[in-house]
């Protein structure tokens, strides 16, 4: 999908420790209690493990903000592309940050991106009247996976990546299109509802930054919170936000 390049040299990206385990348990999860679970063996694994906004409020249950990370739809191409991009920016990052941070930083910034979704919704609930954001389930890892590249965006800033394989631009701008590229969809569709959980991938993004400035308060404000090598390598990356799914795909 995409290379390190550096002194005219290509190496693929490593597979670190934190993203390989993700990775693991988040497939594992997949195949195990949706595909044979539920496309099988007909479970109800959703109900109890999706996120429902109005679940979490209303009957407390609150491992949902967590637990639908590792859910996904049973059309491959979602929990792949939630993969690759887990690999993609998650690698680098936790090289920088190392395991135990990355994993915090992964896990938290999910919680957060269902927890500003479900709060929304119950928001937009109350001034609307209108239930559906509250039943409508939300699957996937895409709100962790927004918040990896938002740090990615940051702490190498200045990293060149490849839009559809043809247009160059910084990771930093790549970021802030990504992040328009969202809005925009959130716009353009119903707020309590639709194809793709724009706004869960918002929250994430939302959620990541939050993050991140507590890390860099932590560190007494001191410095940014990272910046790229000078040199850096250019890295290939793919992006398709044209792909259509179950409403509740995230």
């Amino acid at each position: 999908m995409s290379d390190y390049r550096q002194s005219g040299s290509v190496s693929p990206i490593p597979l670190t420790k934190a993203v390989k385990w993700i990775m693991i348990l988040t497939v594992g999860t997949w195949f195990l209690l949706q595909v044979l679970g539920e496309g099988l063996f007909k479970l109800n694994i959703t109900e109890h493990l999706a996120l429902y906004p109005g679940k979490v409020f209303l009957e407390g249950r609150v491992w949902q903000l967590l637990t639908y990370m590792f859910l996904h739809s049973t059309n491959i191409t979602h929990i792949l592309f939630n993969m690759l991009m887990l690999w993609f920016f998650g690698a680098a990052l936790e090289m920088r940050w190392g395991q135990k941070y990355f994993w915090i930083y992964y896990l938290a910034s999910g919680v957060g991106a269902a927890l500003i979704y479900s709060l929304c919704m119950l928001i937009y609930s109350a001034v609307s009247a209108s239930q559906m954001g509250l039943i409508v389930p939300v699957i996937g890892a895409s709100g962790a996976v927004y918040a990896l590249l938002l740090a990615y965006g940051v702490m190498f800033a200045n990293e060149t990546m490849y839009f559809f394989f043809v247009f160059p631009m910084k990771a930093k701008y790549f970021v802030i299109l990504m992040g328009l590229i969202q809005f925009a969809s959130f716009l353009t569709t119903r707020f309590d509802g639709g194809e793709v959980a724009y706004l869960a991938h918002l929250g994430g993004l939302a959620a990541g930054g939050i993050l991140l400035l507590i890390k860099r308060m932590g560190r007494g404000g001191q410095g940014r919170v990272g910046r790229s090598p000078k040199k850096q390598g250019k890295l290939r990356l793919i992006v398709n936000n044209d792909q259509k799914g179950p409403k509740y795909w995230n």
